[in-house]
């Protein structure tokens, strides 16, 4: 699992950070909820170590784990709309570049 291994030591700092935040998230859902290490594990599916990991924002624990973490407290819909078309603001960017250069050549519709 060499390639595995290079993408997360490759990880954006940003994404880090925004996954240490989940984690510590999680970790705030879990005691607000007065539930223990053992009894979230077995509702995850995982051992207490995974669970551990997954609360520290440990890449390498599986996405599947965080989503159904964020089902046990009810914002597994969160997930779904994390890279929803309208809020990719960096394609919305090239699409309006790209507009624009066609109407500098002339390739822009007419209205009239």
């Amino acid at each position: 699992m060499p390639q595995v291994a290079s993408a997360l030591e490759a990880l954006p700092p940003a994404a880090v950070a925004a996954l240490r935040k989940l984690g510590a998230d999680l970790v705030t859902a879990r005691k607000r909820r007065k539930q223990s290490l053992r009894a979230w594990a077995v509702r995850l599916d995982v051992s207490v170590p995974t669970l551990m990991k997954m609360e520290k924002g440990d890449a390498a624990v599986s996405i599947g784990v965080y989503a159904t973490a964020l089902w046990i407290i009810g914002r597994h819909a969160a997930l779904g709309a994390v890279a929803e078309p309208k809020e990719d603001v960096a394609a919305l960017e090239n699409e309006i570049s790209a507009a624009g250069q066609r109407q500098r050549r002339g390739g822009g519709a007419r209205h009239g």
